[in-house]
């Protein structure tokens, strides 16, 4: 039996075995994946932070790039692996965990092929859990190529023909631009209403600015913090209104209906669609862990990471946990330093009984 094991070998799990290993905890990380970095390499080949190196250390070990410089998925990928084998973190790799629950203050963690009991369990699995796509996709036909973002790589996967993306996100709109350079014909759908804000901003990046206006270190509970988390995020380093105006660009309002070939829109109707990306997000899935509640966003109740139902079960690396960057590269280190600390004085209570 561990006394911690950690579900989860992203930056979050990352960023927890570090302190764990430097308690000299009884622990493992399982993951669902086949190596460190898979969930990086999975997405689209273009892909880069919009966070700068310097903002994006997880404790212990720089970025290894030069300050102002912003990674690509290859690059994230190789600092992880590089991070496990510097402090020489244990994973257990190929364990879809399936179920979670506490009998006689003992842990199970069931995956396909393994049973785990521990005193402590992590949960570091992200807030990317099962893609989202809205239930017209099953009607449209087969001829029609759609891709949800999670699997989309690069146009070199779309058929000759006009395409759409729908999603008003960061990986809407750099999916829309990407494309758009192809000149082929694309349409977008979703909120043109969107908020935007540069990489740069008088010589500074801006989470340089966000750092010293105090964005970055607001928690939840502040009324900043309030503000922001249930405010629309706006997309960072591409300019909306520039793409959007673009000749073959043309925005079509949200996506109502379709029926095979035709595809109803706020503006308009389509029947000349080839590809559809649906950059349209994830929702959470927790369902996996027996006895414990969520909260309004389907997210486990939690107070900085420690469970509000059961006693040994934490969380790290949800959006918001408790700051703005609790689920980015970077921020997720003060969190994963919050809960070392809690989980020490907890353990130390323990022993001292």
């Amino acid at each position: 039996m561990k006394d911690y094991i950690i579900i989860g070998a992203g930056q979050a799990g990352l960023a927890m075995a570090y302190y764990l290993k430097k308690q000299q905890k009884n622990f493992i990380v399982v993951d669902a994946n086949k190596e460190v970095g898979a969930p990086w390499l999975k997405r689209w080949d273009s892909l880069k932070l919009f966070t700068p190196s310097e903002f994006n250390n997880l404790p212990g070990m720089k970025f290894p790039s030069k300050k102002g410089h912003y990674a690509n998925k290859y690059e994230v990928a190789d600092y992880l692996k590089a991070y496990v084998k510097e402090f020489d973190i244990p994973i257990a790799f190929n364990q879809k965990v399936h179920s979670l629950k506490k009998e006689d203050d003992v842990f199970i963690i069931k995956s396909d092929t393994q049973r785990y009991t521990s005193r402590n369990v992590i949960i570091a699995t992200g807030p990317f859990h099962t893609p989202f796509t809205p239930a017209c996709h099953k009607n449209i036909d087969s001829d029609i190529i759609q891709i949800h973002s999670e699997h989309y790589k690069n146009p070199n996967q779309l058929q000759e023909g006009d395409t759409l993306v729908v999603g008003a996100g960061d990986s809407g709109v750099q999916i829309l631009d990407e494309i758009s350079k192809t000149n082929r014909k694309v349409y977008f759908s979703g909120n043109t209403n969107i908020g935007t804000l540069p990489q740069e901003f008088l010589g500074k990046t801006l989470w340089w600015w966000f750092s010293k206006i105090g964005f970055l270190t607001a928690n939840k509970y502040s009324w900043l913090g309030k503000k922001l988390s249930n405010n629309s995020q706006p997309v960072i380093g591409t300019d909306v209104k520039t793409l959007f105006n673009k000749e073959n660009v043309t925005c079509v309002g949200r996506t109502l209906d379709a029926e095979k070939k035709v595809l109803v829109f706020e503006k308009d109707r389509l029947t000349n669609i080839k590809n559809i990306i649906w950059a349209t997000g994830f929702k959470p899935n927790f369902n996996w862990i027996e006895d414990i509640k969520l909260d309004n966003k389907q997210y486990p109740k939690n107070y900085r990471g420690v469970s509000e139902d059961l006693e040994g079960l934490f969380f790290i690396g949800l959006p918001w946990l408790y700051t703005r960057g609790s689920a980015t590269l970077g921020g997720v280190k003060k969190d994963a330093e919050y809960l070392s600390k809690f989980i020490n004085k907890k353990d130390k209570k323990l022993q001292a009984v």
